[in-house]
């Protein structure tokens, strides 16, 4: 990984943070997530700044995936904007201020995304412009992939659905080959959106997809997971509904969760409720989401201090034995010397 400029729309060589922030999207992230953009925040200036993902890696003690992940969740609220070049490298990070429209999209997103609803279509974003675009369209190759997108989708492309695949074949850089595949397998999911069919595709291009070989390995991958899932909740000998997808993919790619982690909450929902509730599994990995699980010792952290609680809170609730009650408990108990009482008692 390459350098990449990194700068605020601030006035002022200070380190702006809002209340906005501070208020409205900081109790909802990711603890990780919150440190890697105060440190971004830190070392931008309206002059651009060069660092690399390597060592923001390094000050965390993290991985380069789990610094992009924590930017593609910022690129998310809108308060900050990530760039990549047509390998997927990234070149640039700018961050935006917080305003009130965009903590209420951020705030909406999250309820989507908890409902297990699909994100809001995104708009292109190219540099592609009306000569560029006709110039593509003249190409051979270009004009096939085209027409084969057409009877895929099973309908006339609009001028923004060209603009988003010639986006991902001129900007992003996937080839012709590998996109037809890519609207092949996006079809077969039983989404025809140009907006999902963008989405995957720029996630092909950050994995470093470059052949449909591949895209199929990594499909067939997803497919694992799917399954792997379904076996954690106890469902076997069928294929994952379309809900369920939507949930497994948020816990995945938003969450950030490995299967083990995904498979200890599936295991919790069974012993808790009896049947295989993703709501239920969702709202514990949400749960560890913004507790900053990253690892199942994590849990088992979670876990302990949840039983000291428990224990203390019982402690504390446990009645005290009562003290019994006579008459004699009032008067001062008195101690004497029988020897000396005897002694005296004989020399009377």
């Amino acid at each position: 990984m390459g350098q990449f400029e990194v700068y605020n729309s601030f006035p002022g060589e200070f380190t702006f943070i809002s209340n906005r922030f501070l208020d409205g999207y900081m109790p909802s992230a990711n603890g990780e997530f919150v440190k890697i953009y105060l440190y971004l925040l830190r070392h931008a200036c309206q002059e651009k700044t060069l660092l690399e993902l390597s060592s923001i890696a390094d000050v965390f003690n993290c991985t380069e995936a789990d610094v992009l992940r924590a930017l593609r969740y910022w690129k998310k609220t809108g308060i900050l904007d990530v760039s990549f070049d047509g390998k997927g490298i990234l070149t640039r990070v700018v961050f935006y201020p917080v305003t009130a429209k965009e903590e209420t999209l951020f705030q909406n997103s999250l309820q989507e995304a908890a409902a297990g609803l699909e994100p809001p279509k995104e708009t292109v974003s190219s540099s592609l412009t009306p000569d560029k675009i006709r110039t593509l369209k003249g190409n051979d190759e270009v004009r096939q992939l085209l027409f084969i997108a057409e009877q895929y989708l099973g309908k006339t492309l609009t001028p923004t659905d060209m603009e988003t695949l010639l986006f991902l074949y001129d900007e992003v850089g996937l080839s012709a080959e590998l996109m037809e595949y890519l609207i092949e397998y996006c079809v077969s999911k039983g989404s025809t959106s140009m907006a999902y069919i963008k989405k995957v595709g720029l996630a092909w291009a950050e994995q470093k997809i470059v052949t449909v070989n591949q895209a199929k390995e990594e499909t067939n991958l997803y497919n694992r997971n799917y399954f792997t899932i379904l076996r954690a909740f106890g469902i076997k000998n069928r294929n994952p509904l379309e809900k369920e997808i939507q949930y497994m993919n948020l816990w995945m790619n938003q969450y950030g969760f490995t299967l083990d982690i995904i498979s200890e909450a599936c295991s919790r929902t069974v012993l808790s409720t009896g049947k295989a509730s993703f709501s239920y599994a969702d709202s514990i990995l949400e749960s560890w989401f913004k507790k900053g699980v990253h690892h199942l010792s994590d849990i088992d952290t979670l876990d302990q201090s949840f039983q000291q609680k428990k224990a203390a809170r019982a402690a504390d609730s446990k009645p005290k034995p009562a003290q019994p009650k006579n008459k004699f408990n009032n008067f001062h108990q008195r101690n004497y010397n029988m020897a000396e009482l005897e002694k005296q008692l004989l020399g009377k």
